[in-house]
């Protein structure tokens, strides 16, 4: 098993792609911390997967409170010993081009997008300190690399995402704490349904946007989430990995 031993922290693991993870995660032998705001949400997760035998604790948190997090972190070492494994998944899609967001809009994006991503690797470094050494992965996107006319506070919360990446690998690097970025094309999950995914004309938009000719699923990001916390990326800190159906290929 892939994470045998290993102790993970996921945000937004109640639904969507930080569901997938986490049950993906747990059968790859890891002990998970599952972190959310939807608790009827997050505490069905948690019996399925420890139906399943494997070992998940659920915790609110709202990605903007510090004390969530201190709460969530401090959890992942009273029930499992230590934390090895963050994945700062947690995040909202709102469109909205320059004109149209007002700055009620572009506050909530990037506090939930850009600045939970902060706190959340703020206070899981000191934790991996302690365990010798960790990984974190940030779920970022494709409007982090390129730029996009659908959502201009996404984009620059993704892009804030990708840039405090490579500075949390630069920094501590030497303690054997990486970070790493994950990019994503268009996923079907319930956070881009509404929007980009909401009826057939939207939908064959988003596949022609996509060489490959589909939309991603979870499963296509989990995968490289948890390649990128494993020891399998040990020789990898502060990388992108782009998972997007060629879209940024164009």
């Amino acid at each position: 098993m892939r994470l045998e031993n290993k102790v993970a922290l996921i945000s937004g693991g109640a639904r969507g792609q930080g569901e997938v993870e986490a049950k993906l995660f747990a059968r790859e032998g890891a002990k998970v911390v599952i972190g959310d705001i939807l608790e009827d949400e997050g505490r069905r997760v948690q019996a399925e997967i420890n139906e399943l035998g494997g070992e998940c604790v659920f915790v609110t948190l709202d990605v903007t409170k510090e004390e969530d997090w201190e709460r969530a972190v401090a959890t992942a070492a009273d029930q499992f010993g230590k934390l090895d494994i963050l994945v700062n998944n947690a995040g909202i899609f709102k469109l909205g081009l320059v004109e149209e967001t007002s700055p009620e809009l572009w506050d909530e994006i990037m506090d939930i997008n850009s600045k939970g991503v902060f706190l959340g690797t703020k206070h899981a470094i000191p934790e991996m300190r302690k365990a010798g050494g960790g990984s974190i992965v940030n779920i970022s996107s494709v409007a982090g690399l390129i730029g996009t006319q659908y959502s201009a506070a996404y984009g620059a919360s993704k892009g804030s995402v990708r840039l405090l990446t490579k500075a949390t690998a630069t920094t501590y690097a030497k303690e054997g704490i990486r970070a790493n970025s994950v990019h994503p094309g268009v996923i079907e999950t319930p956070m881009t349904a509404p929007n980009l995914l909401n009826d057939d004309e939207a939908r064959e938009r988003s596949i022609a946007r996509h060489p490959l000719g589909r939309v991603g699923q979870p499963e296509d990001v989990a995968y490289g989430v948890l390649f990128l916390a494993s020891d399998e990326s040990s020789f990898m800190t502060g990388s992108e990995l782009v998972i997007d159906g060629g879209l940024t290929a164009q």
